[in-house]
């Protein structure tokens, strides 16, 4: 039991004095050192950066899928030669389908709008129902919503956004006022919230500006009766999978079971995708950002390599007094360990700071990714020893004698 305690103890000193040898080698060489751990630093910084990013935008579209309803779910119609679309009455009867409070129906249609002198092409015209305002009830900043009366008379009503106002009625009040659109007086009974434009923006595919009207009237200003796309909404995001089984029933039995005649989208399917396309982008920025810590290590490999030709004559002298190859060894291995992990660590601290930066410069949700962390202080740590085993290996082989030759 002594012999063990000795023999422990002993192994114990020496793992500490190789520490402070190389420690103090370290500080002796201070630039190259400094040029060696650059490259680790570099490559965990981005290795963080990246994937810590990647993460934030993943979390910020999450966020935005919740916002926008995760107990929704999406109807494109294409119909067939009997029926191309849905009508009114098909919208009533989806929307009293067991879990499902609502159907909003989206149609559009380009426009031309004038009032007075000012006028703009190419503006296009989206159409809801009064179940949009209901599912978002901040939509419209002044003004009022459609009502269901609006939908039955094809009211000539609309909406418009802070563009439309700044364009057509600067200084004015547009309440009340009349634009004319496709050459139709129509009447302005709202604003639309600036929380609104961008979905409306999304609607207008692309414009910059937004005009919102009863989708019936829109309708018949296309000269169309039928509806070819709808957003369905659910009591509880649980029940999606029914409520699409159950909504799949209704259209096959209307659309005379034919195939390709609908395609039913739901926000969770659509964030499934996304969330495996950017898991595939955070692995890929990842892998290409352990490049640099490669390089890295060739950088400590080189550095080492150099070390052990510079301390020929130590390895020899401490040979001769009855050092073991292996303890020579491990302290290469520890200097080159070292090395790495300081790199490493610096690379840790910069990579957070960075991230945090773009993630405020793009506007998403910063969380400190603790895999990411692991990853690129685990992969500094196996570089350090990886390409360190080559130099201390050499350095442990090293006859005494023709060491101490070159004294």
């Amino acid at each position: 039991m002594k012999r063990f305690f000795h023999k422990l103890f002993g192994g114990f000193y020496m793992f500490t004095e190789s520490v402070g040898m190389s420690i103090a080698n370290i500080t002796q060489n201070r630039l190259r050192s400094f040029l060696t751990i650059l490259g680790i630093m570099i490559g965990v910084t981005a290795v963080i950066a990246l994937i810590t990013t990647v993460s934030g935008v993943s979390t910020s579209i999450s966020d935005s899928f919740t916002s926008m309803g995760a107990g929704t779910m999406t109807v494109s119609v294409t119909g067939n030669d009997m029926q191309a679309g849905l009508t009114s009455a098909n919208l009533d009867e989806i929307a009293a389908l067991d879990h499902i409070t609502g159907v909003t129906p989206s149609v559009s249609a380009t426009v031309s709008v004038a009032r007075g002198d000012a006028y703009e092409s190419d503006i296009t015209l989206a159409g809801k129902n009064d179940y949009y305002f209901i599912t978002a009830p901040d939509a419209v900043a002044r003004g009022r919503t459609f009502n269901p009366l609006d939908m039955d008379t094809m009211a000539r009503v609309c909406l418009i956004d802070t563009d439309i106002v700044d364009e057509f009625f600067y200084g004015v009040d547009p309440v009340g006022q009349n634009l004319y659109i496709s050459n139709l007086s129509i009447t302005v009974v709202g604003v639309l919230s600036d929380t609104s434009d961008e979905s409306i923006s999304e609607m207008v595919s692309g414009s910059s500006s937004g005009i919102l009207a009863p989708y019936t009237t829109v309708l018949k200003l296309n000269n169309e009766t039928l509806v070819t796309s709808i957003t369905v909404y659910i009591d509880d995001a649980d029940a999606s999978d029914t409520v699409q089984t159950t909504l799949g029933a209704y259209l096959d039995a209307l659309f005379s079971y034919e195939d390709d005649t609908y395609e039913i989208t739901t926000m969770d399917s659509i964030q499934e995708t996304m969330d495996s396309m950017l898991s595939m982008m955070s692995a890929l920025l990842g892998g290409i950002a352990s490049i640099s810590l490669i390089v890295g290590g060739i950088g400590i490999m080189n550095m080492m390599l150099t070390s052990v030709t510079e301390r020929t004559v130590e390895i020899g002298l401490k040979k001769a007094i009855g050092a073991e190859p292996s303890q020579i060894q491990i302290q290469f291995l520890i200097e080159a360990f070292l090395l790495s992990m300081i790199g490493g660590v610096m690379g840790v601290v910069l990579g957070i700071a960075l991230s945090a930066i773009l993630c405020q410069v793009m506007g998403t949700t910063f969380t400190i990714s603790t895999s990411a962390i692991a990853l690129g202080v685990g992969f500094s740590a196996a570089v350090g020893i990886l390409f360190g085993w080559s130099p201390a290996r050499k350095a442990s082989n090293l006859s005494p004698i023709d060491a101490l030759r070159r004294m």
